[in-house]
């Protein structure tokens, strides 16, 4: 899979300059002038990842974060955003080194670190992790990112567009749907 670079305005596809996902392109990658928004314009699903910080304008787009930009268990909060506010352009944003990502690998971790932090019980731990990594888990970004995005655009008839945020650049990419290569 190749990462689409938006380096320069030029780089921005057309089908995406006069929308908010190319307003988006601008703020975040090229810097561009903030302008003033008093409604939402753009749903961004993106991870929970603290590493990722998005250079927007405030007002500009309605935020979902939750793990790996895994929106099937936020479907009321996409709903809502399309319905009562309108929204017609939604962007997932998926990222490089996601926790969620071989999430069974961090199964020790996870079970120590609520017995230690939260005082939990190991069993109930253990419960916890083996209910809910299984719906949370996902075996590569680009791909769940991608077809995440095709889920979302049949179930609401609205393109949504699959990115790639970089950590070591904070930068996002834009990617194809239409290829889901390993």
């Amino acid at each position: 899979m190749q990462l689409i670079n938006i380096l320069k305005e030029d780089d921005i596809p057309v089908n995406y300059r006069n929308t908010p996902v190319g307003d988006l392109l601008r703020y975040h990658n090229l810097g561009f002038p903030y302008k003033k928004y008093d409604s939402a314009e753009l749903l961004i699903g993106m991870c929970m990842d603290n590493r990722k910080q998005l250079k927007i304008p405030e007002n500009f787009a309605y935020i979902i974060r939750t793990g790996g930009a895994n929106l099937r268990y936020s479907e009321f909060k996409v709903s809502y955003a399309i319905a009562v506010s309108k929204i017609r352009h939604i962007i997932l944003i998926s990222h490089n080194n996601c926790g969620m990502v071989n999430l069974m690998s961090k199964k020790d971790m996870f079970i120590q670190g609520l017995v230690e932090v939260a005082k939990w019980e190991k069993s109930k731990a253990e419960e916890h992790f083996l209910n809910y990594a299984p719906m949370f888990e996902i075996d590569n970004e680009i791909n769940f990112v991608i077809d995440e995005s095709r889920r979302l655009t049949n179930k609401y008839n609205i393109e949504v567009v699959p990115s790639f945020y970089k950590i070591e650049s904070n930068q996002l990419y834009l990617l194809e749907k239409e290829k889901s290569d390993n």
